[in-house]
């Protein structure tokens, strides 16, 4: 089934109202119990709390009735993957609750993600909202970008490059020279330096590239898992819509509908402000083999 414009339409509005419901509760919650998955590598991806948990069950709530209706499938954080997204044509990709430890933390830098991607891996839609600010940010393939309602676009036009990266970052071995490649790089685009932003779930470190330009955030390729399919499908379509860049450490297209496993640690991610930036980023990944 091809979805038109009009059904597009349709189901960005009923994520935008799934994810604005589960921010609100997000928003008024405290993590309490914290609990421990046997998932992915990191630490942040192996907390998850009851509030993860309820934000889910409000976006399966409103995303329900579209499945039959448009013969979507479903893929989320919390629930056992289904296969169903490789049959379909199109399947909603769910991250109830992006950035879980610094909910648990009581730091900014976690928010609601939700997309719809087709089979080939192509996101059409993508909502994010953080439910700290109550910024609501949607894309709609080949109709936009909007932030609360109104058009919006890359921001900034800041004199350092601003860095966003995992946790993971700062605990690589090569932690320090990976940090003075980048202020050189920040150096040849005639920029005062780097700043760097280490705390952030993926999600709002993908916005945060988009609100403070000029940016980028990468996660280079790894052995083992760190970073799935729903930590980066709302903001690639989000990205792609805006002009920015969101490939793959190799300048690929992120492979957003991966067969084998939903971790995307096989090729890395690469969001940036430009493709000049971006180019040089990639750059690092051959010193690092």
């Amino acid at each position: 089934m091809k979805l038109t414009t009009p059904d597009l339409t349709y189901l960005a509005d009923v994520a935008t109202r799934a994810a604005t419901e589960a921010a609100q509760m997000i928003a008024e919650s405290r993590p309490g119990t914290v609990e421990h998955k046997s998932t992915g590598s990191s630490l942040a991806s192996q907390v998850v709390t009851e509030i993860d948990r309820q934000s889910e069950a409000i976006i399966v709530g409103h995303l329900t009735p579209t499945l039959a209706r448009f013969e979507l499938a479903l893929l989320t954080e919390e629930r056992v993957d289904d296969g169903g997204r490789l049959a379909a044509d199109y399947f909603w990709c769910v991250d109830p609750v992006d950035g879980t430890l610094p909910f648990i933390e009581g730091l900014p830098g976690y928010a609601v993600s939700i997309a719809l991607v087709d089979r080939s891996g192509v996101p059409h839609i993508g909502v994010i909202y953080d439910p700290i600010e109550a910024n609501l940010v949607h894309a709609v393939r080949g109709a936009g970008v909007w932030r609360n309602g109104e058009p919006w676009g890359v921001g900034g036009a800041g004199h350092e490059l601003s860095v966003f990266a995992d946790r993971s970052f700062a605990a690589r071995d090569d932690h320090a020279e990976l940090v003075d490649s980048v202020e050189q790089i920040a150096n040849q685009l005639g920029l005062d330096g780097a700043r760097f932003h280490e705390t952030r779930g993926a999600v709002m470190n993908a916005y945060g590239v988009l609100a403070n330009g000029p940016a980028c955030y990468f996660k280079f390729p790894g052995p083992s898992g760190g970073g799935s399919l729903w930590d980066f499908a709302a903001t690639a379509c989000v990205f792609h819509e805006l002009g920015a860049v969101a490939t793959d450490m190799h300048g690929d297209a992120l492979d957003l509908n991966r067969a084998d496993s939903t971790f995307m640690h096989h090729r890395g991610v690469l969001f940036a402000t430009d493709e000049a930036l971006a180019e040089r980023i990639r750059r690092l990944l051959p010193a690092l083999s």
